[in-house]
């Protein structure tokens, strides 16, 4: 017995390899996606190497639960994580692939609201996606769907950022506000109160990207600080360039029903995870004009310069401190262990 696209829920025969498998590719997938690349039904979707001869690549899976939170849902987060991710190397994000877990049972009209989600984010980050997956697996097997995305992009020629790359003197920049994501996805999971404020911040920052490098051509690097949040993104790049980092936590954004919140649970915002913002190390001289360019872009409206990098006292560890507003500093080191499980 053959079954149409019409069933309301995910079945095991959805990812049998057989007709009711193009199916779901036909009508969920490829009438969302629609790439040339992807409509040609081959194995392999094939593009253009780029004039440089370099491309930056990056995957990334998502098991967030709830897939569906204020601001977003797992699919806003599939493309969002991995284009980030690729445009963090300043390049041109070209393509993506994604690949889909689907639990038997699973709710046919959800799966297409997030592929739908994933098309709209996708033609906004101006990707496409050119290749993809599908498998289900028992009910119990996975918790409803999970995706992986894998991401490549253009590095133009003379582009070379690296969290290697500070130097004391240089300046720290956040593209906005602090911990909305991980408070969005708590709140939520939790039903607390402040929930119905509090959304996910999750964006495609590639086209911020680029107008900082116009802006600030010598950017040192950029990382999208994801788990474990600033904490653990300015103590990477410390310990890659053998430098201190010191932030002022008074110009550090953070919206205030956030800070509320990671109070009220005993949570350091620095520590939470974002997934629409993006930290950028400059030379000082540029650090206005990469500033300027942060806020003139979409998703860079709270921008903020919050620090500097400093030279590594003689034996010294690589460290990242923060100034209070006391005046006082304190150490702030990544997060140990896991502070909110399965928020991307």
């Amino acid at each position: 017995m053959s079954h149409s696209i019409t069933d309301s829920t995910v079945l095991l025969g959805h990812g049998s390899g057989g007709q009711m498998m193009k199916r779901i590719i036909d009508e969920v997938f490829l009438d969302a996606f629609g790439s040339p690349e992807l409509l040609a039904g081959n194995d392999a979707g094939v593009a253009g190497l780029p004039a440089s001869g370099r491309i930056a690549m990056s995957t990334d899976s998502f098991v967030v639960t709830p897939q569906f939170f204020p601001g977003g849902n797992i699919g806003r987060l599939a493309v969002c994580g991995t284009v980030n991710d690729v445009a963090t190397s300043g390049a041109n994000v070209r393509y993506l692939s994604c690949g889909f877990i689907l639990e038997e049972g699973y709710p046919m009209d959800k799966l297409r609201q997030i592929v739908q989600t994933m098309a709209e984010t996708a033609r906004e980050a101006g990707v496409s996606i050119i290749t993809g997956d599908t498998k289900v697996v028992e009910r119990g097997g996975a918790d409803g769907v999970y995706i992986n995305t894998a991401g490549v992009g253009e590095v133009p020629a003379g582009i070379a950022l690296s969290g290697a790359n500070c130097r004391p003197g240089d300046v720290i920049l956040v593209s906005g506000t602090l911990g909305d994501h991980g408070i969005a996805i708590m709140s939520q999971r939790e039903g607390l109160a402040f929930s119905s404020n509090i959304k996910s911040d999750a964006a495609p920052l590639n086209h911020l990207i680029a107008d900082v490098l116009a802006a600030a051509p010598d950017t040192r690097c950029f990382r999208d600080p994801t788990r474990g949040g600033l904490a653990s993104t300015l103590n990477e790049f410390a310990q890659a360039s053998g430098v201190a980092m010191e932030i002022d936590e008074d110009a550090v954004p953070v919206r205030p029903d956030v800070q509320a919140a990671c109070e009220m649970l005993g949570y350091d915002v620095l520590q939470v995870a974002n997934e629409g913002k993006m930290v950028a190390v400059v030379p000082a001289e540029q650090a206005d004009a990469a500033l300027a360019a942060m806020r003139a872009a979409r998703y860079g409206e709270n921008a903020a310069i919050i620090g500097r990098v400093l030279p590594l006292a003689e034996s010294a560890r690589p460290a990242v401190r923060v100034r209070t507003g006391w005046g006082s500093t304190r150490i702030l080191d990544m997060l140990v262990g896991e502070q909110l499980p399965r928020i991307c």
